[in-house]
């Protein structure tokens, strides 16, 4: 790549945000817009535009651009998606209502659970059978299958999900069902499970195989259309994406699988804590994620964060587990609650302050944005007691009108509660504030992990503003605000490898593993990989394989997740890979089941390019203000000591070594940190600014 610049662009919520690195010199810069919601791309190429031409760059400079969206969690939470068919084996059209007959409130007799994304009447049987060891019982009709693809060819969809039972084991028949279906309709977008998840579970695989049609044809149509405009724009790059496990991958990878760009946003800011921390000399870090909508906490072991393989989207409460449409596709494993910045306050009929889950969004935003919004928000309360700048937000591109959020936090909750505007903004940031702590102590501790360990490191453009006070009600010693902290989720895009997890599903006792099978499996997994990270350019020697395997107990209705290096299953030593199964299960449980049989119930390989270097880039800015006091302001840090007078900092004017008494703010672009009374600050190497938080 002869060009010199590397932007990364993360369309969130409420915000665009994008940062650009010039590999010649390491020098950052960084650029925010509020998002359009009702075209994603327009907003997403105006950035790109500005921060282009505030820099004096031209777009032909451009050698890699990489995105994540929220195009794919919006258009299945607001029912935006294809017009879908479910093709399924006879007898089982109904799984996406019959689900697993859990039920996430056992005493709500009048319990919602999400509507199918795909009526009954688009919900279509053919008679087949496969086994569970992928023995085919009964042969596909191949008439009836014809006569259902016509029925589908007339029904007006857009795309055709077809899961059939037992398909990951075997799956003839679901591609056999394909070629007849494009041999009707050769336009439509077909997707099978055995490629979109091949693994045990009906339920969550035609789901995760529905979801993945469903936002096919409008992923795609969305790509074509920001493709368009990066042309006319003058980048003629093709374009990387990320996925929700925190890989990168060109374009035409992501339009196959889209369902994993689900969480793309939040893994971009996980990538860029891990590699931050790293750098800071921090392994086990808790990043904080607060933006606009929502707040996210994931756990960092020794600078490896916590993977999963199950997600739900669409809950119907929001952040109440099993309420939603459950993907299986691998994530980052986080805690989520709705604790943006737009998240609304109001009174609840108990008389309680309630923020969130509720957003105000980008359009119409808080009541400060002065774009409508008459809902008193998390950053009307931040304005309020003095935490934001009202000429200094975003840099001074968009004034905050301070009596407009005093307003809205009168009438919707000072007034109904008979309290003073000061005392309902601290109620609601005390309100927000607890709900995090409460999320993320109970994620940790369902990770059997000890949070007062972990250092925080705080991202999102309200992350900082809060940290602060999140950490001390944690207990936490230590909080690392990195430089640009509101646009860590478009850096770690630049920072995250080219990569793509491979899985194939079967369940098999451990002591029935039939070990040249499965190296044969994973070869050809692992070949898979290296043929799709050489054709966007890695290196052969370059390349970094690992194998997983999800393992449980005979019986057990849920598995733990494995490592496995090559050389013990290579040695097929069984005893080996159940020790190695044990470490994790007594790691997550406390405790082992000696006696009982241990089956794998599937493989991962996960194929991964380098990580880009990053040293160069951290800490460093392409606009450095000489200037670092701006000024001093009242902020209010609790009754006990009400509003206090406080330094304001130019955060790019700090330099290594640089110490600070709170309480003090220090302001950038992106995002404001907020250091409370008797903690201790100082500037690393970095620019990362340690802050050292009072003890009780």
């Amino acid at each position: 790549m002869t060009e010199p610049l590397r932007v990364g662009v993360d369309i969130g919520g409420t915000f665009t945000d994008l940062v650009m690195i010039d590999s010649r010199n390491g020098a950052v810069f960084n650029e925010k817009v509020l998002t359009t919601p009702q075209d994603p791309s327009i907003g997403a190429l105006e950035g790109l535009k500005k921060i282009l031409g505030r820099n004096g760059a031209r777009p032909d400079q451009v050698g890699h651009l990489i995105h994540g969206t929220t195009l794919v969690a919006n258009a299945i939470i607001e029912r935006r998606g294809a017009r879908v068919a479910l093709v399924a084996t006879a007898g089982f059209r109904d799984i996406l209502e019959i689900g697993t007959e859990w039920r996430y409130d056992t005493y709500d007799l009048f319990m919602e659970l999400p509507r199918p994304l795909v009526p009954r009447h688009l919900r279509f049987e053919v008679p087949e059978r496969m086994g569970p060891r992928g023995e085919v019982i009964q042969a596909l009709d191949e008439e009836a299958a014809r006569a259902t693809a016509r029925e589908i060819a007339s029904a007006g969809v857009d795309a055709v999900a077809i899961s059939l039972l037992h398909g990951f084991r075997n799956p003839a028949h679901e591609r056999r069902m394909r070629e007849i279906i494009l041999g009707e309709a050769p336009d439509l977008a077909v997707c099978i499970s055995s490629e979109v998840m091949p693994e045990i579970g009906e339920y969550e695989r035609t789901c995760t195989t529905v979801c993945n049609a469903y936002v096919l044809p409008v992923f795609d149509r969305y790509l074509n259309r920001l493709n368009s405009g990066l042309r006319r724009l003058g980048i003629d790059k093709d374009l990387y994406l990320l996925l929700s496990d925190g890989g990168t991958v060109h374009q035409s990878t992501a339009a196959s699988h889209p369902i994993r760009l689900v969480q793309s946003g939040p893994a971009g800011g996980v990538q860029a804590t891990s590699a931050i921390g790293a750098l800071a000399g921090f392994g086990d870090i808790l990043c904080f994620d607060m933006g606009g909508t929502t707040a996210k906490a994931c756990l960092i072991d020794d600078g490896e964060p916590l993977r999963a393989t199950e997600f739900e989207v669409a809950r119907v409460y929001r952040f109440k587990k099993g309420s939603g449409i459950p993907l299986r596709i691998p994530v980052m494993e986080m805690i989520e609650t709705g604790a943006g910045g737009g998240s609304i306050a109001a009174v609840d009929h108990l008389g309680l302050v309630r923020v969130g889950p509720e957003s105000s969004g980008a359009d119409p935003g808080p009541a400060c944005y002065g774009r409508g919004g008459s809902d008193a928000t998390v950053t009307d309360a931040d304005l309020v007691l003095g935490y934001l700048s009202a000429d200094g937000f975003l840099g001074g591109d968009m004034r905050l009108d301070r009596d407009a959020a005093s307003d809205a936090l009168a009438r919707n909750v000072a007034d109904p509660l008979g309290i003073s505007v000061t005392e309902a903004a601290w109620a609601v940031v005390e309100t927000v504030n607890e709900n995090m702590v409460q999320a993320a102590t109970i994620h940790a501790l369902e990770k059997a992990r000890n949070i007062a360990r972990y250092t925080m490191l705080p991202i999102g453009g309200a992350g900082p503003v809060h940290a602060c006070n999140i950490a001390m009600k944690m207990s936490l010693p230590q909080v690392v605000c990195p430089l640009s902290a509101g646009v860590a989720s478009a850096f770690g895009f630049l920072v995250s490898p080219t990569s793509f997890t491979f899985v194939q599903g079967g369940v098999t006792p451990l002591e029935g593993l039939d070990f040249p099978r499965i190296d044969a499996m994973l070869a050809g997994m692992q070949r898979d990989g290296r043929e799709l990270l050489s054709a966007v350019g890695a290196a052969r020697d370059s390349v970094r394989v690992e194998y997983l395997a999800a393992m449980r107990y005979v019986g057990q209705g849920y598995h733990v997740e494995v490592p496995l290096d090559e050389e013990l299953l290579k040695a097929c030593d069984r005893a080996a890979i159940r020790r190695a199964f044990e470490r994790v299960y007594r790691a997550q449980f406390g405790r082992v089941e000696g006696e009982m049989g241990v089956e794998v119930v599937s493989w991962r390989v996960v194929v991964a390019g380098p990580r880009p270097s990053i040293e160069s880039a951290v800490g460093r800015s392409g606009a450095v203000s000489a200037k670092a006091l701006k000024g001093r302001r009242k902020v209010y840090f609790g009754p006990e000591t009400g509003f206090v007078d406080a330094a304001v900092y130019n955060r790019n004017g700090l330099a290594s070594g640089d110490a600070f008494e709170g309480p003090c703010i220090f302001e950038e672009r992106e995002s404001t940190t907020v250091v409370p009374p008797g903690a201790r600050a100082c500037v690393d190497s970095h620019l990362n600014l340690i802050v050292d938080l009072p003890a009780g």
